[in-house]
């Protein structure tokens, strides 16, 4: 009777004995083993480490695990030391299990690697870029060749869920897919099933009495769905965008003098099907406050009147905040210019509720003056700093100006090597009164590349290559090479200008070109010519908006014509000349205005250009013509911009008509004795033979008196085509004549004035990137011979829609026109298309 007791103390003896004995063991997920090999048992429940073993290592070295482990051989350990070691081991975020186990003095610690990211996929995501979410991704730690952890793959999805829905996409789908891979590695794919965006049915205000809800609801973002909404995407639904509405109808209020004004409740309620969003807002309007009294108080730092002048808010005038938001703009802009960065305007307003009025004390608090450390470039990885730095207002070591930080955004915009440009001032550590301004550009292809290879009946083989680089070498310098040659033209260009030729701003460039082509193939009047021209041309700035320009160069053009194929007007000033070779000394100047905001695709500002182009003194004809060009851009709203474009010129002789007697043919042929242009056709001793038709004093009826005057015919303006009048063919407005008499097949042979004009809108946010837009445009103008022949109901006009997009192989443009005014032989082209030219 008494063993049984007696054994069955023994038996919890020793297994109390045994307890602290048993090897200290932490783990989570699978069991770490010790593989079946007995350890040691201590007397007691710590001990001192005599080595470390680390088990379960694929990819990660020993090193590492060794580097973030808080044991060391010679520790001692316990259950708490090792509870944080495996924590530790687990914050670095490299293993899924950890298990930390001992043999004998022998630390075992076994862990279990986290899956490498081998690859990692996007799909189906359109409103959101890849390369946004691609960073998102890499900011949370998901990223090839990172650890896989799959509670940052359950975030992102949360994540991704909750920006969709902020842009009003309720049905949206996010799919993760981990797929396995050998030597524990895993592929990514997350799959975006975006849905369609929620449409605003209805919006509904409360509340408003003084004012009626179209008009308050002019300037949201957010619409009711209507025709236009495919366009304005003002119809889908976002938590932001009626965050900023609600802002813009609480403004509404207080820029009429409802101070009181309290927005008491907002409603968002959703279909059952998540496509229809209902919206619900109610306002409590107040009443209407007037200005009782404005003062500017504080360190203005400029004189007190000088400020005081700044205040549009006066006395007795009803309260608006936007006056108020515009003084401070104004003040604090003007303190900005001599330094003061940091400066501050307080409006602080004084209510009296009694009488319905607001005081207004208007406290400057101008800041420290602050000078300019250093000017940063980033993002130009191939133009040179030297290039954007020379287009600075803002320097290094002055006092810091805001007027002149946007005046360098705007000349750094309108030098067309950038798509963006952006500009951050950045506080020196350790300094209140120093600052780096930070330019951040994305640079954009600025040249054009063109190989062309072609074969036709008419022209034989054709070969063209060209190559335009405004940015040559990320120097700045432009620089243009041209070659074109078949059966029936040569052409040889090259072009190049340094925009800094000297410090000050100061522009030279050259200009050579030797051409020999049929014009007939340019869709004017059939004649051959072979030119020639060397050229230099010098730009001196004025202003900041303002270049005058100089060219000065030599040329030559030999012109060969065609009996019954070119146009008699043109033969018979060839024939009254006497000569077929024409050599110029050529002069132009002219002055320039350019404000618009991008060089690229502006949006705002104003170009213009008027210059006199004229061969001087001394050249075979003496002509000149007068050339002005104008380019307005008025911003609409974020959606539409409209740009207002016109085109003048005129040219005539200035220098002594040609006049001389011809002999003709009963056919209507002039007659040339000895073959030679150059001397008169007028027969000389001894007479000619009975068979010539212009023999003196027997036929007098073939001898003709032919002029030259007016602007040469190879220097006529021409309209149609692309850069003039869409929807016509290129150079086909304008006067036109039959090679002979009777022929019913007309030639262009332009005029000596043209009159262009186009109004064109433009979409900006129809296409989600800034390298392309859209537009629909109406063109009108022609051509005429002479001042005298202008007649206002011979304009052409035309309208259609335009693609322009600025490829990786240079501009491309399209559009489509359909003429609105023409003649039956006006020559049509609805579609038009250009490749390499500027838009």
């Amino acid at each position: 009777m008494t063993r049984t007791p007696n054994r069955r103390l023994l038996a919890l003896a020793l297994a109390a004995a045994m307890a602290p004995a048993m090897p200290v063991l932490a783990q989570s997920g699978t069991p770490f083993s010790l593989g079946g090999v007995q350890p040691d048992i201590p007397t007691a429940g710590s001990f001192t480490v005599s080595d470390i073993r680390v088990d379960g290592l694929q990819r990660i070295a020993a090193g590492t695990v060794f580097t973030y482990l808080p044991i060391e051989r010679g520790d001692t350990v316990d259950a708490a030391r090792i509870g944080d070691a495996i924590r530790a081991l687990y914050k670095t975020g490299f293993f899924e299990d950890v298990t930390i186990g001992r043999q004998g003095d022998i630390l075992v610690v076994a862990v279990s690697e986290r899956p490498a990211i081998n690859k990692l996929t996007l799909t189906g995501n359109k409103d959101i870029k890849t390369e946004d979410l691609t960073k998102g991704l890499n900011d949370i730690g998901l990223t090839e060749g990172g650890t896989f952890d799959r509670l940052a793959l359950d975030r992102v999805t949360q994540e991704l869920t909750r920006q969709y829905n902020n842009r009003g996409k309720y049905n949206v789908e996010i799919t993760p897919t981990v797929s396995r891979l050998d030597r524990n590695r895993v592929d990514l794919t997350i799959n975006v099933k975006e849905g369609k965006a929620a449409k605003i049915r209805h919006i509904n205000l409360v509340g408003n009495e003084k004012f009626s809800e179209e008009v308050i609801r002019d300037t949201w973002e957010s619409q009711e769905h209507n025709w236009l909404s495919w366009y304005r995407r003002d119809d889908q639904y976002s938590r932001e965008k009626l965050s900023g509405d609600l802002e813009k109808l609480n403004n509404y209020y207080l820029d009429r003098g409802y101070v009181d004004v309290s927005i008491d409740s907002t409603q968002v309620s959703i279909s059952p099907d998540r496509r229809d969003m209902f919206i619900s807002a109610g306002v409590t309007e107040g009443n209407q406050y007037k200005v009782s009294s404005v003062e500017v108080t504080g360190d203005t730092v400029l004189p007190k009147d000088q400020v005081e002048k700044m205040v549009l808010v006066q006395k007795d005038q009803i309260f608006s905040r936007r006056l108020l938001e515009i003084s401070s703009d104004a003040i604090i802009a003007s303190l900005g210019n001599i330094g003061y960065a940091f400066a501050q305007v307080n409006p602080i307003p004084d209510v009296n509720r009694d009488d319905k009025t607001v005081g207004i004390n208007m406290q400057v608090v101008p800041g420290p003056r602050v000078n300019v450390r250093r000017v940063v470039f980033k993002g130009n990885s191939r133009t040179s700093d030297e290039v954007l730095r020379r287009e600075l207002r803002q320097f290094e070591g002055s006092w810091y100006s805001q007027a002149a930080i946007d005046r360098s955004k705007i000349r750094l915009q309108g030098l067309g090597y950038f798509e963006t440009v952006d500009v951050e001032s950045q506080p020196v550590p350790g300094s209140n009164d120093q600052v780096d301004v930070v330019y951040n550009v994305k640079e954009t292809q600025s040249g054009s590349f063109m190989f062309g290879l072609g074969f036709s009946q008419l022209t034989g083989l054709t070969t063209s290559i060209q190559l335009a680089q405004n940015n040559f070498l990320g120097s700045g310098n432009r620089m243009s090479v041209n070659a074109q040659r078949n059966d029936y033209l040569q052409r040889y260009d090259f072009s190049y200008v340094n925009p800094y030729f000297t410090d000050n701003g100061v522009s030279l460039g050259y200009n050579l070109w030797w051409k020999e082509y049929d014009s007939s193939d340019f869709n004017t009047a059939q004649f051959s010519t072979t030119s020639g021209a060397a050229q230099t041309v010098l730009g001196i700035p004025i202003s900041e908006t303002d270049t005058i320009t100089a060219l000065f160069g030599v040329d030559s053009n030999e012109v060969l014509t065609f009996q019954g194929a070119t146009p008699p007007s043109i033969i018979n000033y060839i024939d009254a000349l006497g000569q077929r070779t024409f050599h110029a000394w050529r002069g132009e100047i002219g002055w320039g205005r350019n404000s618009l905001n991008h060089g690229l695709t502006p949006t705002a500002g104003m170009s213009q250009r008027v210059w006199l182009e004229a061969t001087l003194p001394g050249s075979t004809v003496e002509y000149f013509k007068i050339n002005y060009n104008v380019s307005k851009f008025w911003p609409l709203s974020r959606h539409l911009v409209l740009n207002t474009r016109a085109e003048l010129g005129y040219g005539d002789s200035y220098g002594d008509s040609f006049v001389r007697d011809v002999c003709f043919t009963p056919q209507g042929a002039p007659v040339d004795h000895d073959n030679d242009p150059t001397t008169p056709m007028v027969p000389a001793p001894p007479p000619p033979p009975p068979s010539d038709p212009c023999i003196p004093g027997t036929s007098p009826d073939y001898v003709r008196t032919l002029t030259a005057d007016g602007l040469p015919f190879f220097e006529n303006f021409y309209a149609g085509g692309t850069r003039s009048v869409r929807g016509f063919r290129d150079n086909t407005l304008g006067p036109r004549e039959a090679a002979f008499a009777g022929s019913a097949y007309t030639q262009p042979i332009g005029g000596s004035l043209k009159t262009v004009g186009s109004v064109e809108m433009f979409f900006p946010t129809l296409l989600d990137t800034p390298a392309a837009r859209v537009s629909a445009f109406v063109d009108f103008g022609n051509v005429f011979r002479d001042l005298d022949a202008f007649d206002a109901g011979e304009l052409r006009a035309s309208s259609g829609v335009a693609l322009m997009w600025r490829s990786p192989m240079g501009p491309i443009s399209i559009s489509y026109a359909m003429p609105i005014r023409k003649e039956d032989d006006d020559e049509l082209e609805r579609l038009q298309f250009t490749f390499g030219g500027n838009f």
